[in-house]
């Protein structure tokens, strides 16, 4: 008679930490001012490769669908599901979106977010809340934000809703 081995079995676990949400967030906002120092320095050119870095590592465009409805979108074209319509919104210069002149290359300077709530299950997670974004005079414009991050298969966590609006104003 042998003896059987018992073999370890391997765990994969995908649950999101809160840790790992604020960290996305934070990696969001230092790519937006990435993405306005590659202007101020290059050019269209280097901020559109850097958006397209930013896109590729962010969002969760080559995994599935991805529900982005941008700050300053409206009509037809409030809601961006490809690839195109994200990096048209974020550095302008494509004609199919014509009114985009890119909210990334307003020099934003500086960065902070505060979250009103975080959902989490399992592999998901949810945020609703503003978004402080600083330009390069000092001014300060509050967005609300709501984002949903799922962990592929990697473990990287992907955006894959991302909706931003102005607060409302009765005025």
């Amino acid at each position: 008679m042998g003896t059987s081995q018992v073999m370890a079995a391997s765990v994969v676990n995908n649950n999101i930490t809160e840790a790992e949400v604020e960290q996305a967030q934070q990696a969001w906002g230092k790519a937006l001012i990435a993405i306005s120092a590659a202007y101020s320095a290059g050019g269209h050119e280097q901020a559109e490769q850097k958006a397209r870095q930013v896109l590729d590592a962010a969002y969760g465009y080559g995994h599935g669908a991805v529900l982005f409805k941008p700050t300053l979108a409206s009509g037809e074209q409030t809601f961006r599901t490809s690839y195109d319509g994200a990096l048209a919104y974020f550095v302008g210069g494509n004609a199919t979106y014509a009114d985009d002149s890119g909210f990334a290359l307003k020099g934003w300077q500086g960065y902070e977010f505060n979250n009103a709530g975080v959902y989490i299950n399992g592999d998901l997670a949810l945020t609703m809340g503003h978004v402080m974004l600083t330009d390069k005079s000092g001014a300060v414009t509050t967005v609300d934000k709501t984002w949903g991050f799922k962990k592929d298969e990697q473990g990287d966590l992907r955006i894959v809703l991302h909706h931003s609006s102005l607060p409302y104003s009765a005025n």
